[in-house]
């Protein structure tokens, strides 16, 4: 798993390692910042040689890992489109959406050579279903969008070979990052139809739905939980 040290990451992994799963998290921050029981790997997910070594690795020491959930991103804080510098767009598509080709590449050659496995990406509403506001994030919601595309691609080319890959696709959630933006809190609110916002909790059920035989006929398939908030 990735991004296992974030908000919803650590909801993911706490609610995996209840399930009875073993979580390796693969994530840039410390090991020590992860929920307990999983087991930590640092590891620079925009870097293609480096996670293929570190699958290599897993695999080698243990058969098991049959899933992979995407749940590293970052977002820009904020910035207008005409003064967004290259490298600002260049952080935010090289995390979320290079990082998670890259990760879905390095373990889909795994699961397919082992004839099975289900793969989740945290994609976004943010990528196909609205455009934010007030907030400005148009690197982040490309990005967002090239994951659900991805999804897609990767979905039609791997589930003959019994490789589920599908996307789950939050509005907006109460994580710690979503809390230093309390001033945009009530316009969020207003557009979301049950007038809260989801919990990384309810992410994470969803995900582990997605993950389990029985989601076995979500073939490229993008859940979209935003309480509504696309409806408007």
């Amino acid at each position: 798993m990735t991004g296992a040290a974030g908000g919803i990451g650590a909801a993911i992994v706490t609610r995996l390692i209840a399930e009875g799963a073993d979580v390796i998290a693969l994530d840039r921050r410390e090991p020590g910042s992860l929920p307990e029981g999983a087991t930590g790997v640092e590891l620079d997910l925009t870097d293609p040689v480096a996670v293929a070594s570190v699958v290599r690795e897993l695999y080698a020491a243990d058969d098991r890992p049959v899933h992979l959930v995407n749940s590293a991103g970052i977002v820009e804080d904020d910035v207008p489109a005409v003064e967004m510098s290259i490298d600002q767009w260049d952080a935010v598509l090289g995390v979320n959406l290079r990082g998670t080709f890259i990760t879905c590449q390095a373990f889909g050659r795994e699961l397919l050579a082992r004839g099975g496995g289900a793969i989740v990406n945290i994609a976004s509403m943010s990528g196909n279903a609205v455009v934010n506001a007030p907030q400005r994030q148009a690197a982040y919601n490309t990005s967002k969008a090239g994951v659900s595309a991805l999804t897609r691609s990767l979905a039609v080319e791997w589930a003959p070979e019994g490789v589920r890959v599908n996307a789950l696709s939050p509005g907006y959630v109460g994580t710690p990052l979503n809390a230093l933006k309390e001033h945009m809190h009530e316009t969020w609110k207003e557009g979301v139809v049950t007038r809260r916002f989801a919990t990384p909790e309810e992410v994470a059920a969803s995900v582990v739905f997605l993950l389990s035989d029985e989601a076995d006929y979500y073939v490229g398939a993008e859940l979209l939980m935003d309480g509504g908030y696309s409806l408007r």
